[in-house]
């Protein structure tokens, strides 16, 4: 472990302690420094690491504050860190692989807990994808918000926080499929329908198989096409 590394965990123990609790204010930096028994550097270093972190929030001209350290901001960086894989077909379909094993569950406690408001919020983007079969980009933009309103109805932010950093990066096979398969608009809308179908009917089981079916469709094209190598170069993947 390097001196980071330690100054770091120094920190973090204060704050799994209590002595800095959610929305403290760090003492200044040479007194935070004296306190751990660290160069101002090695204090200065950390700090900024944890920021990154999302777990420290610097303040300028007030300070530095502990975050409120809710699932929401702390899996915050995970979308960032997510798009720094490598880009190429085995991360995507790892990637794929984690939605696959994490979103039809997500659904399935949807189905349970979702409300008549938030269901309406879903057919409205479910209504928005019928009426952009033609236009590939916007069709993808709301088929992302149809899934994030689904995972929102579970309540469960570390949920939302996680499959919002796995799809930031599968939304490009969504975008790919399109390009390439000109019947995907309306197989995909037919899909969302019975995930929205199962959800009216606040049906747990029928709601994780449709959700299922889904995700796994756009994984198997994804491997198809990656075994025939077909599939676009990462360099076009990120321009996606």
């Amino acid at each position: 472990m390097s001196l980071t590394d330690k100054a770091i965990e120094q920190i973090r123990e204060l704050i799994r302690t209590g002595e800095l609790p959610p929305g403290s204010k760090l003492p200044p930096e040479p007194d935070l420094a004296a306190q751990l028994g660290l160069s101002r550097n090695l204090a200065r270093e950390a700090v900024k690491a944890l920021a990154v972190a999302r777990v420290l929030e610097v303040k300028r001209g007030d300070g530095t504050y502990v975050t409120s350290l809710q699932a929401s901001v702390l899996l915050e960086g995970l979308g960032g860190a997510v798009e720094l894989l490598q880009a190429d077909a085995g991360a995507l379909l790892d990637l794929m692989e984690v939605r696959r094993l994490l979103e039809p569950a997500a659904t399935a406690v949807a189905a349970t807990r979702v409300t008549d408001e938030q269901l309406a919020g879903i057919k409205h983007h479910l209504d928005a994808m019928r009426e952009a079969r033609d236009d590939v980009e916007l069709l993808n933009v709301h088929d992302a918000a149809f899934h994030r309103a689904v995972v929102e109805a579970t309540g469960n932010e570390s949920l939302l926080a996680l499959l919002e950093g796995v799809s930031g990066r599968t939304l490009r096979a969504r975008v790919w499929r399109g390009r390439a398969d000109v019947q995907v608009a309306t197989r995909t809308v037919m899909e969302h329908e019975a995930i929205y179908a199962a959800l009216a009917a606040r049906d747990a089981t029928l709601s994780q198989a449709a959700a299922l079916l889904h995700v796994s469709s756009t994984e198997q094209w994804l491997r198809e096409h990656i075994e025939s190598e077909s599939l676009p170069s990462a360099t076009s993947a990120n321009s996606g």
